[in-house]
């Protein structure tokens, strides 16, 4: 299937680079471009992508606010959004992850990485860098200046399902997960999948950011496995 994206930047030099590379994909191609945030919410409401690469710093509205309201549009669930940022210390990704982003990326990273995380995010898989981000959100997950994620928290988990949503946080994918806990691949994305749906969680990402904000997850935990 071809993955629609959209792309939201407002630098059109930047805007014309990535949408060359992601019309030469042979699995992808470009539905609209937009040089603001709100017009990024406009053209996801009329375009329906299946993934917006989003620039945080853009005028008129925001990366960040503009990825809230498409997270909060039900119409709009099946859109998912890669974040684009300078550095990958910007404290601004961890509200942008909250604000319902499935992922970020930092603007310099390889052509063929970006065409990868956008494979890899529009499949509603994992982060493209779980480990770096799990740092990050640990980081900065304290700031007051950053709302709460709303969902829900690792209450209602099984003893299993806590030690999945553990491993996810410390940025292991499936495959990692069944051979740490002896499981085949399979049953792994299935305890992930359950998990996602009990928490009401959108993607990996905010599995994370669950798993740090209820303490399931301590900062200085984030690298080990």
């Amino acid at each position: 299937m071809t993955i629609r994206v959209l792309l939201a930047d407002d630098q059109n030099l930047v805007r014309a680079a990535f949408a060359m590379l992601v019309e030469s994909a042979r699995d992808m191609e470009v539905v609209g471009q937009a040089a603001t945030g709100r017009e990024a919410v406009e053209l996801a409401r009329s375009e329906r992508p299946d993934l917006i690469v989003m620039d945080i710093r853009m005028p008129d509205l925001d990366g960040i606010e503009a990825t809230r309201l498409i997270a909060a549009d039900e119409s709009l669930s099946g859109v998912r959004v890669l974040v684009l940022t300078t550095y990958d210390t910007d404290e601004h990704i961890v509200e942008a992850l909250r604000a319902g982003a499935s992922g970020f990326l930092v603007k310099d990273t390889r052509p063929a990485e970006l065409l990868d995380a956008i494979r890899t995010v529009a499949a509603g898989d994992a982060l493209l860098s779980p480990g770096p981000t799990a740092r990050l959100v640990a980081r900065f997950l304290s700031a007051p200046s950053v709302p709460a994620l709303t969902v829900g928290g690792p209450e209602g988990l099984s003893e299993r399902e806590r030690e999945v949503l553990t491993l996810v946080a410390r940025g292991l994918n499936n495959t990692e997960i069944a051979a740490t806990l002896g499981l085949s691949p399979l049953t792994a994305k299935t305890h992930v999948s359950r998990i996602m749906g009990k928490l009401g969680a959108r993607d990996r990402t905010q599995l994370v950011i669950v798993a740090y904000e209820s303490g399931l997850v301590t900062p200085g935990a984030a690298g080990q496995v």
